[in-house]
């Protein structure tokens, strides 16, 4: 059984855990709110786009390269996992579930883009093969990032080098729930039909310019704009998923110290009561001898 001074220096080490816990639950709790504040922006732009598309798309007979249905022989898997760890279950659910997408789906030929610290080195060690990976983007995110994914993802589409892109991330619902989606990005989906009353009507609109130059311009945007919901999302669930693992942290470090002062004063209640016994019977013995 350990001694009152060892009890004494562990509810020293879990105290100090507790605040480093404590203090990490409020900075997820800082970096959640701005991440929030991001993704709630960014997803009323990408639904109106989204209609917008639909609408452009079923009126128009044009047709564009990112809309092209094609004979599926090489897939690019876009894994956005986090930085850092800390939060709990997080990035080995993520992981978990891209090797089961990888030997479910049965792809002729599938490369890896590892969004995030954890994805580029839980590939890097394996056999898939990792065509890009970046490290620090989602613990610097900027507006910028999904732009410029989106853009490799398009040169790669249109040259040849892939067929589909599909994106692997975990999408943020509450502060206490997320889920992994997994989104084609490319080709983009068929856009669904207008509704029946539009269609009925014969309603339609003058381009200016014309509907294949909108479709040329909101296309790419339009990959653009899901890449960075992606990364926005990814973001604020792993901020959220942090707090709620610092959060129980911080209560099992109370739980633990709370056992710990309780063993602590037994063992002191134990040596003072051994003590006294001691003593007592030292002066039983001198009195006798008397």
């Amino acid at each position: 059984m350990a001694n009152a001074r060892d009890l004494k220096r562990r509810i020293r080490s879990v105290k100090g855990t507790q605040q480093i816990t404590k203090a990490m639950k409020m900075v997820a709790a800082a970096k959640l709110r701005r991440a929030q504040e991001r993704i709630t922006a960014a997803r009323p732009y990408a639904d109106t786009l989204q209609r917008v598309l639909q609408n452009l798309a079923a009126r128009t007979e044009h047709t564009h390269p990112l809309l092209e249905e094609r004979e599926v022989r090489n897939v690019w898997l876009v894994v956005v996992s986090g930085d850092k760890g800390l939060c709990g279950a997080f990035n080995s659910n993520l992981l978990r579930e891209a090797e089961h997408v990888l030997s479910e789906k049965g792809w002729p030929g599938v490369e890896i883009v590892a969004i995030g610290k954890k994805a580029a080195d839980h590939f890097g060690k394996r056999d898939w093969h990792v065509v890009h990976a970046e490290r620090e983007t989602m613990s610097q995110l900027t507006a910028e990032d999904g732009p410029r994914l989106a853009e490799m993802f398009v040169t790669a589409f249109d040259s040849g080098q892939v067929d589909e892109v599909y994106l692997l991330y975990n999408r943020f619902l509450s502060i206490i729930r997320h889920e992994i989606v997994l989104e084609r990005l490319l080709p983009i989906e068929p856009p669904a039909a207008v509704e029946a009353e539009d269609e009925a009507g014969g309603i339609d609109y003058l381009y200016e310019p014309s509907a294949e130059a909108l479709l040329s311009e909101l296309l790419p945007r339009h990959v653009a704009i899901q890449t960075q919901r992606a990364l926005y999302d990814s973001a604020a669930a792993e901020q959220a998923a942090r707090m709620t693992a610092m959060d129980a942290a911080t209560k099992n470090a109370d739980e633990m110290i709370d056992h710990l002062t309780l063993v602590y004063n037994r063992t002191r209640q134990a040596a003072i009561t051994k003590e006294i016994l001691e003593i007592v019977a030292g002066a039983e013995a001198l009195g006798s001898e008397a």
